[in-house]
């Protein structure tokens, strides 16, 4: 849905054309009916992926975006790319007048970011549209919409007619797009926005993608007059730089490969040439979520199922269990080979050889990490299925406690030797601590707090944009997890307080997972998303290998009674069994003897 601005893309551009000749067309009828419907102005952040859209395919090499509060109240985007003569900036917010199609031509395989010729025309409906623009011959144009004002039919390009302003106006050359008062006529669409917090949330993680997608054009992002995000359009690694930290841009590596993947199914004879080129932060940097593996088809963010999952194929056993990479990885095609409107919200495209730019995606990223910061935990075979068995029903249940349990020693620094009666426990020590912090965790939310403990000095945790809105849309969620935070400039948070169950205090990884988990949370199964938050959480501050041959019996008698006061003592919160159980008939039995 951009398409109205001038030109295609810079790098896929078809070159100067006559400064006389009109660049605005209005699209036949035939055309417009193949163009999928679909409401373009939806919330704050739609607007401003139109924009930056348009600002792209005009061959933009910055881009500055500036928002007040939550986006209604004001949004400002300017570019320095080709600009438009005063009659393409008049028809350019005429409902499907597009400079990225000809009149006859086909919407599959459109060189540009995607269009559908309407989408300064539904901001116009929605909200006051100014313009001002110049291709850098002469006078620039300034274009003023009121969205208040009954339009008409807006097909004439005269200084002022039907509620449009056109008239000169002094600018260099490129366009700058003001939106104010958004859906200031639609209370309904305004009342089911986000709080301010959250709307900038997702304008700042949308131009996150644009910034890591397109990393040679220069990207700022400024709330309520304070920049939140820079990158010098140089290259990949300091846009890594501008959009998380420098330690997450120090340990990443570049790629750039071209692949001739094989030919689809749709007949054709001839390989598929994919251009990959990404940025892979090291195994050793991850998250807690899916939302950092960020992928772009022809420099366009997406959200494409496939190709995220081909990038962690990629990683394949490299990364930690239940952690996921931080990448930014952009596909090459050919725009025949794409179809940029097959999603009313332009959040994915269509992929005439998915599978085969599917597999390409995964082999360059495999290729990439080879050799690349290979440190993680040993996998552990404990050939034990046949002699021991999980202890409990299937939901990790059952009644009754260690009250009679003796401890009596520790195995491989990691596993709880007990006596109990006629059976032998082998007790996953972390597990079993996992599952004592969880449930304490757990009790916060029915009224008593998470125990806390001061961090002197408060330590600083670097942030992503998208993170930083983050927090400030969630800082009492956070709060009421034991996280104590404050802004400390830029993307930077200072860090008072953390969660201390059981002595043991969380870290700033622990707490980056917690706000990956807020923000992630469906406001339908907010309990499910709370109690993953809480699973995640417990494991940061529970004992692990190497720390159990250093506690004293007493320490281990400790443990065992605070996993027999869970309800749940049999399973750790992940699912996994904390106690396994061998009787002594089976150990008699492989002695030989009776008994």
């Amino acid at each position: 849905m951009t398409g109205e601005r001038d030109g295609e893309r810079g790098r896929s551009g078809t070159g100067d054309r006559s400064k006389s000749e009109s660049r605005i067309r209005r699209l036949d009828p035939a055309t417009v009916d193949r163009i999928a419907a679909g409401e373009v102005v939806t919330r704050p952040a739609r607007v401003v992926g139109e924009l930056v859209d348009n600002a792209l395919d005009a061959g933009a090499s910055r881009i500055d975006v500036a928002v007040d509060g939550d986006g209604t109240d004001r949004i400002r985007v300017a570019d320095d790319g080709r600009g438009m003569a005063r009659a393409d900036a008049a028809r350019a917010v005429e409902r499907h007048a597009t400079s990225k199609l000809a009149p006859d031509g086909d919407p599959v395989g459109v060189p540009s970011l995607g269009f559908r010729g309407e989408a300064l025309a539904a901001i116009a409906e929605a909200a006051r549209l100014e313009v001002v623009t110049s291709s850098g011959d002469g006078v620039g144009t300034r274009v003023v919409v009121d969205g208040t004002a009954d339009r008409g039919n807006r097909s004439s390009a005269s200084d002022s007619t039907d509620g449009v302003s056109v008239e000169p106006a002094g600018r260099a050359r490129g366009t700058t797009v003001l939106v104010g008062d958004l859906f200031a006529t639609r209370p309904a669409r305004r009342e089911s926005l986000a709080g301010a917090n959250a709307e900038f949330a997702r304008i700042s993680s949308l131009v996150a993608d644009y910034a890591l997608a397109n990393p040679s054009v220069a990207f700022t992002l400024d709330h309520d007059g304070s920049t939140t995000l820079s990158t010098p359009g140089t290259d990949r690694t300091d846009a890594l730089l501008g959009v998380y930290d420098r330690d997450t841009a120090s340990r990443s590596t570049t790629v750039a490969a071209s692949v001739d993947a094989p030919p689809g199914r749709g007949g054709d004879a001839d390989a598929v040439g994919v251009e990959v080129s990404a940025t892979l932060a090291y195994p050793s940097i991850t998250r807690s979520s899916r939302d950092h593996v960020r992928v772009s088809v022809n420099g366009r963010p997406v959200r494409n199922d496939r190709l995220a999952a081909a990038v962690r194929d990629g990683y394949g056993r490299l990364l930690p269990d239940g952690r996921e990479p931080v990448a930014a990885v952009d596909v090459s095609l050919p725009p025949a080979r794409v179809d940029p409107n097959v999603h009313p919200a332009k959040r994915d495209v269509g992929l005439r050889d998915a599978d085969a730019v599917a597999d390409a995606v995964a082999s360059v990223v495999e290729d990439a990490l080879t050799g690349a910061d290979l440190r993680r935990a040993a996998d552990v075979a404990t050939d034990l299925d046949g002699a021991l068995d999980p202890v409990g029903a299937d939901d990790g249940s059952r009644p009754g406690a260690f009250a009679d349990a003796v401890p009596i020693g520790t195995f491989r620094d990691l596993y709880v030797l007990v006596e109990a009666g006629d059976e032998l426990l082998v007790i996953d020590g972390h597990a079993a601590h996992e599952r004592v912090n969880y449930e304490r965790l757990a009790r916060a939310f029915d009224g008593e707090p998470v125990p806390t403990a001061p961090l002197d000095p408060p330590a600083t945790v670097s942030l992503s944009t998208d993170e930083a809105a983050a927090a400030r849309a969630h800082a009492d969620d956070l709060a009421a997890l034991g996280f104590e935070t404050e802004a400390f400039g830029g993307g930077t948070r200072r860090l008072r307080t953390v969660p201390a169950p059981f002595g043991r205090t969380a870290d700033a990884d622990a707490f980056r997972d917690a706000l990956a988990a807020l923000v992630g949370a469906d406001p339908r199964t907010a309990r499910d998303a709370r109690d993953d938050l809480l699973a995640d959480l417990a494991c940061h501050p529970s004992l692990k290998r190497g720390e159990f041959s250093d506690l004293a019996r007493d320490d281990l008698r400790g443990l065992l009674d605070r996993l027999g006061e869970c309800d749940r003592p049999y399973a750790c919160p992940h699912g996994r069994p904390t106690v396994l159980s061998v009787d002594e008939e089976t150990v008699a039995a492989g002695f030989g003897r009776d008994r």
